[in-house]
This record gives C-alpha cells, structure tokens and sequence, in this order.
C-alpha cells in the first residue's frame, strides 16, 4: 500500500509541473506606423501555457536583443493560459482605441488586451528586424527575426500562428486562415487576440490517466 501511495503522490506531481506558463511572439506589424491609420507598429505575444503568466517588468527590444538597452511593457500585468495579447509602438489610451477602431470598428473582442511599449532604438523596421521578449530579470522568453514586410494593401501581418520561437517567420496572414481576418478599416490583414494558444501534448494527458487508472488497480488488488 505504501508503494501505491508513493506512485500516485508522483504521477499528481507531474500533473501539477503540466500546468506552464509559455509566451511566444505569434504576431508583427512592423508596417504598421506608415500604412495603417493606427500609426504605430505592434506585436502579439502569446501564453500557449496552460498557466497565467505576470508579466510585470517584462520588456522588449528589437534585433539588438539587448536587455539594456530593451524598453518596458505596459498596460498589461497577466496573460491568461490561451490568451494573445497586443502591444503598440506609443503611449496613451487614444492609440489604444485608434488600434481597435481600425481593426474592429464597433465589434471590439470582450477582454481584448492592448498595451504599449516606447523608448528610443526599438522601432521595427520594414526591412526586417525581430521582437525580442524578456522578463524582469532579463532572461530571454521569446524571439522571432522577420524578413521584408508587405508593402502594398492590403498589408498582411507576419504570422507565426505555430508559436515557433528562435526563428525567422516569413509566412503572411492570409483571410480565414489561423483566425486572420480582413480589418474594419480595409487596408490590414491579421488576427490580433484571436490566435488560439496550443494545448499541451495529449499524450502526457493519457499518461497521467493510465498512471492514475493502473494505481487505481492495484489499490482495488490488494483490498481484495
């Protein structure tokens, strides 16, 4: 009996290390602050964890992947499991609500997060460039190197909707595919907030429940 109880004490600590917080940059518009009304370039990071992730002290910088010279992430402390959240290039609540005009009118997603993030040397170029993601400490916990954006309308986000992390995403969002859309204002293509996180492996699920169901077995065995 004792060795069953130690068997199931284990399978449940695995269960509980699951449960992770995972935040991928799935989203750029670095052609955003010349061809979009909104005026400012923006990037969508992603918890495909299936834990909240705080965020506090969390910064940004561009291919220059330098936590001294990154710049702060603001307006937003938590990303949910699943959640995909938007940061603009600026300041201020009227660029807030400019980003979500342009992008849905009237029909704003409920619970939609925007923040932004400013400083000097951060600018995404349309040349190609990259969002580097850290966290307070200044440890790296995301990465993706873009290429040339689009540059005719309507403009089309890069799309790393398989929250890829450590690499160069060309791959352009495209109407009805991976959520993207085509804006309320006519001239922008993308999904912002609307990427659906990854679930974990469902294979560690059925290990967990065999674990749990062949514990289970045992512990009826010896009762009888």
């Amino acid at each position: 009996m004792k060795n069953t109880a130690i068997l199931a004490a284990a399978l449940l600590a695995v269960a509980a290390s699951a449960a992770h917080a995972d935040v991928r940059v799935t989203e750029v518009a670095p052609w955003s602050s010349g061809n979009s009304p909104v005026g400012a370039d923006w990037f969508e990071l992603t918890n495909t964890g299936t834990s909240a992730v705080t965020i506090t002290g969390w910064k940004m910088d561009d291919s220059s992947a330098a936590f001294g010279s990154a710049v702060a992430l603001n307006g937003i402390t938590s990303i949910a499991a699943g959640e995909s959240v938007i940061f603009l290039e600026g300041s201020g609540s009227a660029l807030v609500n400019s980003f979500k005009s342009a992008w849905f009118g009237t029909n704003v997603p409920a619970g939609l997060q925007v923040g932004t993030y400013t400083g000097n040397g951060v600018g995404l170029s349309t040349d190609g460039d990259a969002v580097t993601i850290f966290n307070a400490s200044g440890v790296q916990q995301a990465k993706i190197t873009f290429g040339t954006s689009d540059s005719s309308s309507p403009y089309q986000t890069f799309d790393n909707s398989q929250g890829l992390n450590n690499v160069t995403v060309s791959l352009l969002s495209a109407a009805g595919t991976n959520g993207a859309f085509l804006a309320h204002d006519g001239v922008e293509i993308g999904s912002p907030g609307t990427i659906a996180a990854a679930v974990p492996e469902p294979s560690t699920y059925a290990l967990l429940l065999g674990g749990l169901v062949a514990v289970g077995a045992v512990a009826r065995r010896r009762k009888a």
